[in-house]
């Protein structure tokens, strides 16, 4: 038996996680909050103990399973932003983004003040947009 995903919706409150979190990030991690709230037009939900995610979608494929639309996640040293992997902006958005690392759907920073936060909802309404209409890579 396939053991169950541990990145999924739970009761936890996210209001607790948040004050839990870095002092530093705290402040952040509210303006990220309204900023992908507003966006995905869904209620900050935690997903597993330490992403704070809105909206969801499935995966499809072999082993389909649902993920957050957008999601965040107030890490010790930086905010980690999840986003599509694969829409087609990205690459363009985050050469414009400010100082930041990315993986494949993850964007790294450390301060949103390091970062341009109008080029921040560019990328995470593009990355809705794609994957509301259909590209469900994570």
């Amino acid at each position: 038996m396939a053991a169950e995903p541990k990145t999924r919706p739970t009761t936890a409150s996210v209001d607790d996680f948040l004050a839990a979190s870095p002092p530093v990030r705290q402040a952040d991690a509210a303006v990220v909050r309204d900023l992908l709230a507003e966006i995905a037009g869904a209620p900050a939900v935690m997903w597993g103990p330490s992403i704070v995610g809105f909206g969801s979608y499935s995966t499809g494929g072999a082993k389909p399973m649902d993920w957050p639309l957008l999601g965040f996640s107030p890490r010790k040293t930086e905010l980690v932003l999840y986003f599509a992997s694969d829409f087609p902006e990205r690459e363009a958005l985050l050469a414009r983004l400010g100082k930041h690392r990315s993986s494949v759907a993850c964007v790294y920073v450390k301060r949103l003040a390091d970062i341009d936060l109008a080029v921040l909802r560019q990328i995470a309404q593009a990355s809705a947009a794609w994957t509301r209409s259909g590209h469900t890579s994570c």
